[in-house]
This record gives C-alpha cells, structure tokens and sequence, in this order.
C-alpha cells in the first residue's frame, strides 16, 4: 500500500476503535463468504453420516468447493472465503490419505485452531497483542501503536475476545477427535465455525463502541477531522 493511500485510509476514522471496527466488518466477508466458509465441511459431514463412505464425502465436500470457486471467478468477485474452504478440505483430504480415517479430515482445523489461540496468547503475554497489527496497517509504521499504553491495552483486550473461539473449539472438538465421533466432530465444527467468529467479533463491537481512543495516538498521525465522523457508526 502507497503512503497515500495509507493516509486516505488513516483519515476515513477518527478513533482507534472506528478503525478496528472497519477491519473487522472486511474480516467477516459478508453472509456470503460465511456460507461459503463452511459449506464444504457441512458436506463432507452429511455425506458422512449418510454413507461413512471417505472417499464419496472427500469427492462431494471437495465438488462442491469447486463449484462455488469457479462461481466466484464466473462473477468476478472476491473468492477468498471460498478459497479458503477449498484449501481447508484439500489439506484435510492429505491427512486422511495417510491413515485412512475419516476424522482425519477435521484435524487440521483443531491444529489450526490450538496454534492460533497460542500465538494470540503469547502476543498478549509480551504485550504485541495480535490486534494491534489491524491497527498498524493504518499507517507507514505498522508498531506505532505501541507508543500509547491505552491502544495496547484496548488490543490486549480485543485479542483475548478473538482467541476465545480458537480456544473452545479445541477443548471441545479435541475430544470428539481423539473418540473418533466423526459425525459429532463435523456438527461441531460448522457450529463452531463462523457462529462462533461472529459472537466474538459481536463482543470486540460492544467493547470498541465504548471508546474514543483517537486515531493519533495509534498511527503517530494528526487525529482525522471532524468531518469524518459519520465513519464511526
């Protein structure tokens, strides 16, 4: 990114908690992208269940994945979420090629989901909260936000809410995995999925509408004007 369009994008919020919002609302990706996120393992699930045959849920999940990418390149439009679910199922599909168990293609979520919550973790405990770095992008110097204290504890705080779902979908679905409940590991896995995300990313709103912290106290820069404040909502 240009240092112009830096500063555009640094000007369009006027507070620390404006500008995390509007990361995380890109984050999301819509309604869409959530659907489009978790219907390759709802397939692979059903299918599952209805044949506990490996290799026709793989073929089903893994179709079905295609189909929306290929949609997505059809409408050219963005095809990040999809792609996501295609890669998720694909390295899933690896797994389970070298055992044979149908489980096996849910666990790189949990091993995804363990090393996720410990880098949050570890980012908090020496004080470069992961969130912050939403932050950074705002501006040329991507650890500026660290020069106030406030903004560190603010994105402590949001990073906490964010490892939160990391972390109850492991203790959750761990089990489920080391019993070999496949069925009950795939329901748990998209209920856990964007569901989950969402009440998360619910909370971080509720706790960044409370604050004002200004933009300059993050990014090094002159607080945005006024004018900008219909940005904010």
């Amino acid at each position: 990114m240009s240092n112009t369009a830096e500063a555009d994008q640094s000007a369009a919020y006027q507070t620390v908690e404006a500008a995390v919002r509007g990361q995380l609302a890109k984050a999301l990706g819509g309604k869409r992208g959530i659907v489009e996120a978790a219907l390759p393992t709802a397939a692979f699930t059903l299918s599952w269940i209805s044949t506990e045959q490996l290799r026709t849920s793989l073929i089903i999940s893994g179709g079905l994945a295609v189909v929306l990418l290929i949609v997505r390149l059809v409408q050219r439009t963005s095809i990040q979420f999809v792609f996501n679910g295609l890669i998720g199922i694909a390295i899933g599909a690896f797994f389970a090629s070298r055992t044979g168990e149908a489980r096996d293609v849910l666990l790189p979520g949990i091993l995804y989901n363990a090393a996720y919550a410990a880098a949050m973790f570890l980012s908090i405990i020496v004080r470069w909260p992961l969130v912050g770095f939403l932050i950074g992008s705002l501006s040329g110097d991507p650890t500026a936000w660290r020069q106030d204290s406030g903004v560190v504890k603010l994105c402590s705080r949001l990073t906490w809410l964010l490892m939160l779902p990391c972390l109850v979908r492991v203790v959750v679905q761990l089990p489920l995995y080391l019993g070999n409940q496949v069925a009950a590991l795939g329901v748990a896995k998209v209920i856990m999925g964007w569901p989950l995300q969402v009440a998360a990313l619910g909370a971080m709103v509720w706790v960044l509408a409370r604050g004002r912290t200004p933009i300059g106290a993050a990014t090094g820069a002159p607080a945005a004007p006024a004018a900008h404040e219909g940005r904010d909502t």
